[in-house]
């Protein structure tokens, strides 16, 4: 899938630009959307863990690395197999439907983390 960079004019894979974005970047929008809704960064880190396996000291290491998406989803230590579960949509594209993989896993992270600012409980959020 192809879509015009929006500042620039260029057009940009969607796996590029998800690849090279960096985990640390987006991390502290994840805990500010969180915290904004009455959440906490636990909760964001208990959310990342069950998605990719990592713990809290890995997603440290991941955060001082500056790791892109690609990386992180790479080095994780176990995606959740119940990860398929997660359904919805995510600026306008159901997550089921991504074909990409690091796009996907990147929309199923964005998903979970929208579902606890919706104040959805976390046994929810964790398909459990």
């Amino acid at each position: 899938m192809i879509r015009a960079h929006a500042t620039s004019g260029k057009t940009m894979s969607t796996t590029h630009r998800f690849g090279t974005m960096p985990f640390a970047k987006v991390y502290p929008l994840y805990v500010r959307k969180a915290e904004r809704k009455g959440r906490t960064k636990d909760e964001v880190d208990q959310i990342i863990g069950w998605l990719t396996g990592y713990d809290r000291a890995g997603v440290e290491r991941q955060l001082a690395r500056a790791a892109d998406f690609a990386t992180f989803f790479a080095e994780a230590p176990a995606l959740n197999p119940n990860a398929r579960l997660i359904t919805g949509v995510v600026c306008g594209v159901r997550v089921e439907a991504i074909e990409d993989p690091l796009t996907q896993k990147v929309r199923w992270l964005d998903k979970l983390i929208d579902e606890l600012g919706k104040g959805r409980p976390m046994a929810r959020i964790l398909r459990g």
